[in-house]
């Protein structure tokens, strides 16, 4: 018999969006919160009391989510629970505006006002935050995260494990290589190099 239980791994500030839009959209299952941080051990989460480590967690337990804003020590809990053959489940909040021809992979999450627009598609373990836009024809590869009110215009391919600061914007066509961070409040004009740094209006490369 498959358990009712879901596991949310991470306990810190994206750990509470998350619980929050799971309770918006009133996911079915009894939620299990836990981090490997022991400095966490016991504090309360929305009402949920923090387990840890995260291994002491998984009794019972038969899906998960992972509520962890870094994009690869997400990417990593993500294959080590995957492994252990749970099932991976991704979170909308129900005020999220979702194109009917978007596409969200698994175990992603997409926040309150955020916009996904007709055949975006985000891949597995996605965040794209309160009030980010990703429009039409837009690829975010995997564990990517779109911060709050960040804009991708049109058509912006984005590779994996990128960050995409708070109101940023990405003009259209754009693409933007594996692992980098582009910062706060950035436009980005051109095409940018896996695992850079880029800042500024526009958008300078800063390492």
């Amino acid at each position: 018999m498959m358990s009712d239980k879901v596991l949310v791994a991470g306990a810190g500030g994206h750990a509470k969006v998350v619980i929050d839009a799971m309770r918006s959209a009133a996911l079915p299952g009894e939620l299990v919160v836990a981090d490997d941080d022991g400095r966490k051990l016991g504090q309360v989460l929305l009402g949920h009391r923090v387990i840890t480590p995260l291994n002491s967690a998984l009794e019972g337990v038969g899906a998960f989510h992972v509520a962890i804003g870094d994009n690869a020590v997400r990417a990593r809990v993500t294959e080590y629970l995957a492994g252990l053959g749970l099932r991976l489940v991704s979170v909308v909040h129900p005020r999220a505006c979702i194109a009917a021809s978007a596409s969200i992979g698994d175990g992603a999450f997409v926040a309150a006002n955020a916009v996904l627009g007709p055949d975006a598609n985000l891949g597995a373990g996605c965040i794209v935050n309160h009030g980010a836009v990703v429009d039409h024809d837009c690829q975010v590869a995997a564990f990517s995260h779109i911060a709050p009110g960040a804009t991708l215009a049109g058509g912006v391919r984005i590779g994996s494990r990128v960050l995409i600061g708070a109101g940023a914007n990405i003009l259209p066509g754009v693409t933007i290589g594996d692992d980098c961070v582009v910062g706060a409040g950035a436009v980005v004009l051109h095409d940018l190099a896996p695992g850079s740094v880029h800042v500024g209006v526009p958008a300078r490369k800063f390492r």
